[in-house]
């Protein structure tokens, strides 16, 4: 039981993000490996790779003042050194647009799935899909 909550406070630091700005952590949590793939509900819709998830995931978070989130009904299982999470969420926030200094409030319901690998000791991030419902 204590690898499943390690796992999802692993998920739950990426979203924290939002809420703390410090996105140092995303790269702390995912694995910087050729292997890394995510996709997501947000332009450009191919699949990414770890440099230019980091990139979007980094614009992302300090685009939005105000980020809130929730999860519901997270799933976690663990195959040996790998895991699967997958959990219903609402994010909230304002988008902000510096350019024009307007916002915009988004609340987001959503999907995400997360694979986790083990590697010496601790659980990281290969891959993410997040998307709307």
């Amino acid at each position: 039981m204590s690898q499943a909550i390690d796992i999802l406070q692993v998920v739950e630091s990426f979203f924290e993000v939002g809420r703390t700005k410090d996105t140092a952590v995303l790269q702390r949590i995912q694995l910087d490996d050729p292997r890394f793939t995510s996709f997501s509900d947000v332009p450009p819709y191919d699949l990414k790779d770890y440099e230019t998830t980091l990139t979007l995931e980094t614009l992302r978070f300090v685009s939005l003042s105000d980020y809130s989130y929730t999860l519901a009904r997270p799933r976690v299982s663990v195959f040996g050194e790998a895991a699967v999470v997958a959990v219903e969420l609402n994010q909230k926030g304002m988008l902000v647009d510096n350019k024009n200094y307007t916002g915009e409030h988004v609340s987001i319901d959503g999907r995400a799935t997360f694979v986790l690998v083990r590697q010496e000791g601790s659980w990281k991030i290969v891959h993410i899909h997040l998307s709307q419902v």
